[in-house]
């Protein structure tokens, strides 16, 4: 019974001490068993059981003054952990075990119902799918390919005609790159970097036994480790002081050092999107493709070559798709909403703003649809569970290690659940030996 006691204690007082910063930031319950010195082993956590084990065992402070004896003179002959689970086993499902039961007060019903629809939406639009730059190269590439008729000049000399096309002005802003563009003081934006070859997701990783690393997640499960990265991690708009990258969410997703290179992407992402959702409207819009009709028949006109006016005209409706998509983006980063497919009332730029569209970059809403929050969701969703798990880990990493005292914090070195052998002898001779599993969820 003795010894009974001492194991319940002393594999409690293992768990105790579990790491505050990981805890206090994260909700989780886990030893590092590096105990805050960089040296990480199982070997210190199985050194803290035997001195917990001992512990018990000793005679308190009178007990040695007085020269008091127990009846069987127990002590710890051993202590040993034979089995253990750390954070990232078995692709982190050990991690995983851990958020479900810290949002196991959280309701299920409902959670992604929104970010379910709207990806749905998204996928049957094609807009994952339709690449309207690549069908704007071809375009192009067709443009360029007519020979315009030349001309005499003032001095009797045959010169080649410039097509003087309008959608230049427009094309010729690409190279600046989607988040330059569309967001007008980049100033504002993080410049928080890291170094991602020390974290989890880029080096061998440390491994436990096998002793609980298995996780079946159901869909509902997913809902609420989903609901966990938006509660826990911060964004673009919503950034936290704990966050060393201030664009977590966006980091679960891209996984680049810096949180200027994962805005970056999700802004290439989002004009993807825009681009064909915008030429969807457009080019099923006859008062906007006529109008553009008009301008491409009389630049034609003007330059004696009929063959080019339908490369034109696409020239220029690729150029109001791209313009109309920026204009998107901005609103979007602005805090504004864009739907995820427009119509006559949520359109932004009429042809005339086009050729100047940047002046037009000043924010606003479009009345309905997504936030930038709603459009981060949809590409999270998208994104792998293997891949968002071991990139949380990094950003774990990254968060404890600004805490005191954890600056070599490692996740595959946090112990969940361990099993102990402890060997007990008497002065007698006698022994008692006892194996037990204790980890927080038992």
């Amino acid at each position: 019974m003795k010894t009974e006691c001492v194991a319940d204690i002393s594999m409690n007082s293992v768990l105790a001490e579990y790491s505050r910063a990981l805890y206090e930031q994260y909700g989780l319950l886990m030893v590092d068993t590096s105990y805050g010195t960089g040296n990480h082993s199982i070997l210190n956590t199985q050194e803290h059981l035997r001195n917990y084990v001992q512990k018990n065992f000793d005679r308190s402070k009178l007990g040695a003054i007085r020269n008091a004896q127990t009846m069987t003179a127990m002590y710890c002959k051993e202590a040993n952990i034979t089995g253990y689970s750390f954070a990232s086993d078995n692709g982190g499902a050990v991690l995983n075990r851990q958020i479900l039961a810290y949002m196991g007060a959280e309701p299920v019903e409902g959670l992604l119902t929104d970010v379910e629809n709207n990806l749905k939406s998204l996928q049957e639009g094609e807009l994952d799918t339709t690449d309207v730059e690549a069908m704007a190269r071809a375009n192009q590439e067709e443009l360029n390919s007519i020979e315009l008729p030349t001309f005499i000049n003032d001095k009797g000399e045959e010169e080649e005609q410039s097509l003087g096309n309008p959608a230049d002005a427009v094309n010729a802003t690409k190279g600046f790159g989607a988040l330059s563009l569309s967001v007008k003081n980049t100033d504002n934006i993080s410049k928080a970097t890291t170094n991602t070859s020390a974290l989890i997701s880029h080096r061998e990783r440390n491994k436990g036994t096998g002793l609980d690393d298995t996780e079946d997640i159901s869909l509902s499960e997913r809902a609420l480790i989903e609901q966990y990265y938006y509660e826990k991690c911060s964004r673009y708009g919503a950034e936290m002081d704990k966050a060393v990258l201030k664009y977590q969410l966006e980091y679960l997703i891209y996984g680049e050092s810096s949180d200027y290179a994962n805005l970056e992407k999700m802004a290439e992402c989002l004009l993807f999107w825009r681009e064909a959702s915008n030429m969807l409207y457009l080019f099923s819009n006859s008062q906007k493709m006529n109008e553009l009709d008009v301008i491409a028949s009389a630049i034609a006109l003007l330059v004696r070559c009929p063959d080019i006016k339908d490369p034109l005209k696409y020239s220029m409706a690729f150029a109001w798709t791209f313009a109309e998509s920026i204009k998107d983006l901005n609103i979007l980063f602005s805090g504004g909403r864009v739907p995820l497919f427009k119509s006559d009332e949520t359109w932004q730029l009429t042809w005339t703003k086009v050729l100047s569209f940047r002046d037009f970059l000043n924010g606003g809403d479009c009345g309905s649809g997504l936030y930038y929050e709603d459009y981060l969701r949809i590409r999270l969703l998208m994104t792998s569970s293997d891949v968002k798990t071991v990139r949380m880990m990094d950003v774990i990493e990254m968060d404890v290690r600004n805490t005191d005292g954890n600056s070599n914090f490692k996740m595959d070195y946090c112990l969940d659940i361990f099993r102990a052998e402890i060997v007990v002898g008497t002065k007698y001779g006698y022994e008692a030996k006892i194996e037990r599993i204790y980890g927080y969820e038992l």
